[in-house]
């Protein structure tokens, strides 16, 4: 089976782009990706959901817990 975006010959990549909640940080599971441009990937998820968490998600909690 062809990527379809391949044989279009349109920008794109093949990764998942995980962004975290300030919306101005995201990076890509392929290691080759240099734009992390949404447009760029049809598979876009939120780090919340990544397995073992994200330390940005956990930071805020940890804080919380600290100051109470």
């Amino acid at each position: 089976m062809d990527c379809a975006f391949c044989t279009s010959r349109l920008d794109h990549c093949h990764g998942t782009l995980v962004v975290h909640p300030d919306g101005g940080y995201a990076e890509c599971t392929d290691h080759g990706c240099v734009d992390t441009d949404r447009v760029r990937h049809g598979l876009i998820i939120d780090c919340a959901t990544v397995d073992g968490g994200c330390d940005c998600v956990e930071r805020p909690a940890e804080l919380l817990r600290q100051a109470s």
